[in-house]
């Protein structure tokens, strides 16, 4: 199923000046990015470094759940695969993101604490602490 973005003109600002240094090594994305399925998301951003998984049934990308304090990640819901970590921070009602499966990621400047579950099922993304 197809996920639906709002493409109107509505301007938000909001700080992506961390993005490069949380995913300050990129060298594989998934071609072409993804529009993210954020329903029931309850972030007004999608931050760098923000992890991503895939429902395996359709196909669709979302941002990795969180709990419901929104200060880290909640577990993987069964039928989905983590897939990479979203690039640069984009605002969650445009959620178009780039979307890293090989590079480096800030555990450090990451937006939430990653698990060793989420690092091993991302094997070619090297989890620094810097």
């Amino acid at each position: 199923m197809g996920v639906v973005a709002s493409l109107n003109d509505e301007k938000k600002s909001f700080d992506s000046g961390n993005d490069t240094i949380v995913v300050p090594r990129v060298f594989e994305t998934v071609i072409g990015g993804r529009t993210l399925d954020t329903t029931g998301y309850t972030q007004e951003t999608v931050r760098a470094g923000q992890i991503v998984i895939k429902e395996d049934a359709s196909g669709d990308h979302k941002p990795m759940p969180l709990n419901a304090e929104g200060t880290s990640y909640a577990a993987l819901p069964s039928g989905h695969s983590v897939v990479g970590v979203v690039i640069s921070t984009v605002d969650a009602k445009k959620p178009f993101v780039g979307i890293c499966v090989r590079g480096s990621v800030n555990e450090e400047a990451s937006p939430y604490p990653v698990t060793t579950a989420i690092k091993n099922a991302l094997p070619l993304i090297r989890f620094i602490k810097e």
